[in-house]
Protein backbone atom coordinates (compact mmCIF):
# COMPACT_ATOMS: atom_id res chain seq x y z
CA UNK A 1 0.00 0.00 0.00
CA UNK A 2 3.13 2.31 0.98
CA UNK A 3 5.00 2.27 -2.69
CA UNK A 4 1.03 3.01 -4.72
CA UNK A 5 0.99 5.66 -1.92
CA UNK A 6 4.20 7.16 -2.77
CA UNK A 7 4.47 7.85 -6.72
CA UNK A 8 0.94 9.60 -5.75
CA UNK A 9 2.12 11.49 -3.70
CA UNK A 10 5.29 12.79 -5.62
CA UNK A 11 3.19 13.29 -8.51
CA UNK A 12 0.47 15.67 -6.36
CA UNK A 13 3.61 17.57 -5.02
CA UNK A 14 4.89 18.27 -9.06
CA UNK A 15 1.62 19.02 -10.24
CA UNK A 16 1.71 21.70 -7.25
CA UNK A 17 4.70 23.52 -7.69
CA UNK A 18 3.89 23.29 -11.50
CA UNK A 19 0.77 25.43 -10.73
CA UNK A 20 2.11 27.55 -7.97
CA UNK A 21 5.39 28.07 -11.17
CA UNK A 22 3.91 28.28 -14.09
CA UNK A 23 6.09 28.69 -16.77
CA UNK A 24 4.27 32.18 -18.12
CA UNK A 25 5.06 33.57 -14.87
CA UNK A 26 9.00 33.20 -15.14
CA UNK A 27 10.40 36.71 -15.42
CA UNK A 28 13.03 37.15 -18.39
CA UNK A 29 15.78 36.46 -16.26
CA UNK A 30 14.53 32.88 -14.86
CA UNK A 31 13.33 32.09 -18.26
CA UNK A 32 15.68 29.29 -19.73
CA UNK A 33 14.13 30.37 -23.41
CA UNK A 34 15.28 33.41 -22.61
CA UNK A 35 18.49 32.12 -21.15
CA UNK A 36 20.58 31.93 -24.29
CA UNK A 37 24.14 32.50 -23.48
CA UNK A 38 26.07 34.88 -26.14
CA UNK A 39 29.71 34.11 -24.44
CA UNK A 40 30.85 30.39 -24.49
CA UNK A 41 32.04 30.50 -21.50
CA UNK A 42 28.86 31.63 -19.37
CA UNK A 43 26.55 28.68 -18.13
CA UNK A 44 22.87 29.55 -16.48
CA UNK A 45 22.09 27.39 -13.41
CA UNK A 46 18.30 27.14 -11.57
CA UNK A 47 18.47 25.48 -8.57
CA UNK A 48 16.03 24.98 -5.40
CA UNK A 49 16.89 27.30 -2.27
CA UNK A 50 17.73 24.59 -0.17
CA UNK A 51 20.50 22.69 -2.10
CA UNK A 52 24.22 22.43 -0.46
CA UNK A 53 25.82 20.10 -3.40
CA UNK A 54 24.07 22.96 -6.31
CA UNK A 55 25.66 25.29 -4.49
CA UNK A 56 29.03 23.39 -4.07
CA UNK A 57 28.96 22.35 -8.31
CA UNK A 58 28.48 26.21 -8.78
CA UNK A 59 31.50 26.71 -7.03
CA UNK A 60 33.24 24.01 -9.04
CA UNK A 61 32.02 25.98 -12.10
CA UNK A 62 33.14 29.24 -11.22
CA UNK A 63 36.83 27.90 -10.28
CA UNK A 64 37.10 26.23 -13.52
CA UNK A 65 36.70 29.78 -14.79
CA UNK A 66 32.99 29.73 -15.66
CA UNK A 67 30.71 32.72 -15.45
CA UNK A 68 27.78 31.56 -13.60
CA UNK A 69 24.31 32.96 -13.33
CA UNK A 70 22.27 31.57 -10.59
CA UNK A 71 18.43 31.22 -10.63
CA UNK A 72 16.87 30.18 -7.59
CA UNK A 73 13.67 28.32 -8.23
CA UNK A 74 10.79 26.46 -5.61
CA UNK A 75 11.51 23.11 -8.03
CA UNK A 76 13.46 23.04 -11.56
CA UNK A 77 10.65 20.58 -12.96
CA UNK A 78 9.47 23.25 -15.35
CA UNK A 79 12.50 24.37 -16.05
CA UNK A 80 13.49 20.93 -16.98
CA UNK A 81 10.71 20.51 -19.25
CA UNK A 82 11.35 23.21 -20.97
CA UNK A 83 14.11 22.67 -21.94
CA UNK A 84 13.17 19.01 -23.08
CA UNK A 85 15.47 17.75 -20.68
CA UNK A 86 14.22 13.79 -19.87
CA UNK A 87 12.86 12.93 -16.52
CA UNK A 88 14.97 9.98 -16.41
CA UNK A 89 18.03 11.96 -16.24
CA UNK A 90 16.71 14.49 -14.19
CA UNK A 91 18.44 15.87 -10.92
CA UNK A 92 18.46 18.64 -8.28
CA UNK A 93 19.90 21.55 -10.87
CA UNK A 94 19.84 21.96 -14.21
CA UNK A 95 21.94 24.34 -16.18
CA UNK A 96 21.45 26.01 -19.89
CA UNK A 97 25.16 26.85 -21.80
CA UNK A 98 24.99 27.97 -25.27
CA UNK A 99 22.22 25.95 -26.96
CA UNK A 100 22.80 22.67 -24.38
CA UNK A 101 21.38 21.74 -21.02
CA UNK A 102 23.64 20.35 -19.00
CA UNK A 103 21.63 18.14 -16.00
CA UNK A 104 23.70 17.02 -12.34
CA UNK A 105 27.00 16.63 -11.07
CA UNK A 106 28.66 17.05 -14.71
CA UNK A 107 32.00 17.88 -14.58
CA UNK A 108 33.59 21.64 -15.84
CA UNK A 109 36.05 20.15 -18.03
CA UNK A 110 33.09 18.13 -20.13
CA UNK A 111 30.90 20.78 -20.35
CA UNK A 112 33.76 22.56 -21.74
CA UNK A 113 34.40 19.67 -24.34
CA UNK A 114 31.10 20.09 -25.30
CA UNK A 115 31.27 23.69 -26.22
CA UNK A 116 34.56 23.31 -27.65
CA UNK A 117 33.17 20.84 -30.36
CA UNK A 118 30.03 22.53 -30.67
CA UNK A 119 28.17 19.35 -31.50
CA UNK A 120 25.03 19.85 -33.19
CA UNK A 121 23.99 16.34 -32.58
CA UNK A 122 23.62 16.77 -28.84
CA UNK A 123 20.57 18.21 -27.15
CA UNK A 124 22.41 18.45 -23.48
CA UNK A 125 24.59 16.07 -21.07
CA UNK A 126 24.03 14.73 -17.72
CA UNK A 127 25.35 12.81 -14.69
CA UNK A 128 22.56 11.27 -13.28
CA UNK A 129 21.86 10.12 -9.96
CA UNK A 130 24.67 11.86 -7.24
CA UNK A 131 27.74 9.53 -7.72
CA UNK A 132 29.95 10.02 -5.09
CA UNK A 133 33.02 12.20 -6.11
CA UNK A 134 31.38 14.12 -8.80
CA UNK A 135 31.32 17.87 -8.49
CA UNK A 136 29.65 18.90 -5.25
CA UNK A 137 29.66 15.32 -4.29
CA UNK A 138 33.43 14.96 -3.27
CA UNK A 139 33.84 11.97 -1.29
CA UNK A 140 36.04 9.57 0.93
CA UNK A 141 34.72 7.07 -1.63
CA UNK A 142 34.81 8.34 -5.26
CA UNK A 143 33.85 6.13 -8.33
CA UNK A 144 34.05 6.04 -11.79
CA UNK A 145 30.77 7.39 -13.42
CA UNK A 146 29.67 8.07 -16.83
CA UNK A 147 28.20 11.50 -18.65
CA UNK A 148 25.28 10.92 -20.58
CA UNK A 149 24.87 12.50 -23.64
CA UNK A 150 21.49 13.54 -24.68
CA UNK A 151 20.85 13.29 -29.05
CA UNK A 152 18.86 15.40 -31.11
CA UNK A 153 17.28 11.75 -32.43
CA UNK A 154 16.21 11.03 -28.94
CA UNK A 155 18.83 8.62 -27.72
CA UNK A 156 21.24 8.62 -25.01
CA UNK A 157 24.56 7.72 -24.86
CA UNK A 158 27.62 7.81 -23.03
CA UNK A 159 29.48 11.27 -23.21
CA UNK A 160 32.63 9.95 -21.08
CA UNK A 161 33.56 8.04 -18.26
CA UNK A 162 34.90 10.14 -15.41
CA UNK A 163 36.85 9.36 -12.42
CA UNK A 164 35.59 10.74 -9.37
CA UNK A 165 37.31 13.21 -6.64
CA UNK A 166 38.16 11.97 -3.20
CA UNK A 167 37.21 14.85 -0.51
CA UNK A 168 39.57 17.43 1.04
Amino acid sequence: MKNQIKPARRLLVLLAAMLLLPLGTMSAEESPAAADTAASDAIVVYKTPTCGCCTKWVDHLRAYGFEVDVNTVPNTSPVQAQLGVPRRVGSCHTAKVGDYWVEGHVPAEIIQKLIDEKRDDIQGIAVPGMPPGSPGMESPNPIAYDVIAYGKDGKFYKYATVQGKSAG
